[in-house]
């Protein structure tokens, strides 16, 4: 990953933090993309005070004119994007005959449709540039024959889609040597998992899908393209 540029939504907390310290401690040149100022500014903090690289943007991934002002800064800055990875996502739980319209449109919003703004930004600089890897994080919420638990319909729905989007994007970027995958994982240590669901005990750490995330970045995931990568764990 050395002097490879990086760009992670969900940045400021959780596994897209995780995923952007690990990957400057690799050698890539890390952007951070997300709603949480504060904790990116400590994210970036923590990265160049270790002796990484860090760019931070605060921003909505659910935006388009967010998204694509964060694209020119990496087209301006650095003339190319070689990793793209969608950690971005909010969890609501209500029970189904309570959703509200703004509520689902919320969770599909930033979790569907800010990954298809930040791939569809991402194709067009790796379209130019023959090369790219893009990585979604779906989840086994949107899995088929995977337990599912009441109040979760708009997140079940969206991370469903992003592994679909992921599986079509995949066909679309062999062409132009872009590969694309989607891992999904079960319950992470997070602090949106507490929200969400503090029933469930997490059966990996942040810093441990971290690690599977940078691994599939890198050429030793070369093997992936298209492959939405189930994560079953054992608490």
């Amino acid at each position: 990953m050395k002097d490879k540029v990086a760009l992670i939504t969900g940045a400021g907390r959780g596994v897209g933090r995780a995923t952007a310290r690990l990957l400057a401690r690799a050698g890539a040149r890390v952007i951070l993309f997300s709603r949480t100022g504060t904790q990116l500014d400590e994210a970036v903090a923590e990265i160049t005070g270790s002796g990484g690289h860090a760019l931070a943007f605060s921003g909505d991934v659910s935006s388009e004119e967010d998204v694509q002002t964060v694209f020119q800064h990496i087209q301006s800055t650095y003339g190319r994007l070689d990793v793209l990875i969608n950690c971005a996502a909010i969890v609501a739980v209500k029970p189904f005959p309570d959703m509200d319209t703004a509520t689902w449109d919320q969770v599909i919003n930033i979790n569907l449709r800010g990954t298809f703004l930040c791939c569809r930004e991402a194709f067009r600089l790796m379209m130019a540039q023959h090369q790219g890897v893009i990585i979604n994080l779906s989840s086994l919420s949107g899995v088929k024959g995977v337990e599912k638990f009441p109040g979760m319909s708009a997140y079940n729905v969206s991370k469903s889609g992003v592994a679909g989007l992921t599986e079509i994007l995949a066909v679309e970027g062999k062409p132009h040597n872009i590969r694309v995958c989607a891992v999904s994982p079960g319950a992470v240590d997070t602090e949106m998992l507490r929200q969400a669901a503090p029933h469930l005990k997490a059966g990996m750490t942040a810093d441990e899908l971290a690690e599977i995330l940078v691994y599939l970045a890198a050429d030793s995931g070369r093997m992936f393209s298209g492959s939405n990568i189930e994560l079953f764990t054992n608490a």
